[in-house]
């Protein structure tokens, strides 16, 4: 797990007071509002205080001190920002996908271990988990409360219950 995460990409200027055009790593502008600071590299090294934040689109107008001028703003393009996570308030129930990343996933009625979670997407209305057993085959699924019954961080460990086919060969209704 890390302590510190991608936020944004700086994608182009916006302006001529140094504003920039982001495109978010993160939850979007309004998650990145509450960040009072960024930094420039992914161990926590060139701190910036963050002076504005506001969604565009899909990408995010920042403003970070010490860039006041086009020139300067041009100088950042394709760096990625970071924040710490000891910054950040999630609600409960709520997780980075990087410490989620290589729990072990299990059911919850069986202890039957399917495997380790090794991605996570999120293509629609909920996210999607890719889960990645002991012969290196890949499952997905959906986590959603049906399915993902119990997040423990502690013990770094997902308990699911899945339905027929989630990890076993699925089956066609139609064959007898």
């Amino acid at each position: 797990m890390r302590n510190y995460l991608p936020a944004c990409k700086i994608v182009s200027t916006h302006g001529v007071r140094g504003e920039m055009k982001a495109l978010p790593l993160c939850d979007g502008a309004a998650f990145l509002t509450k960040f009072k600071r960024l930094f420039s590299t992914a161990e926590g090294a060139g701190e910036t205080r963050v002076l504005g934040v506001r969604a565009q689109g899909n990408v995010i107008l920042l403003r970070l001190d010490g860039i006041t001028d086009m020139d300067a703003a041009r100088a950042q393009v394709g760096r990625v920002y970071y924040l710490a996570k000891a910054d950040a308030r999630l609600p409960k129930g709520r997780y980075f996908i990087d410490d989620l990343l290589d729990c072990e996933v299990a059911d919850a009625d069986t202890g039957r271990v399917y495997g380790r979670l090794t991605n996570v997407e999120h293509p629609a209305a909920q996210d999607i988990y890719t889960v990645t057993d002991a012969a290196g085959e890949e499952h997905m699924l959906p986590a959603v409360p049906e399915f993902v019954k119990t997040i423990d961080m502690e013990n770094r460990r997902i308990l699911i219950t899945p339905i027929e086919g989630m990890f076993t060969n699925a089956v066609n209704g139609d064959e007898g």
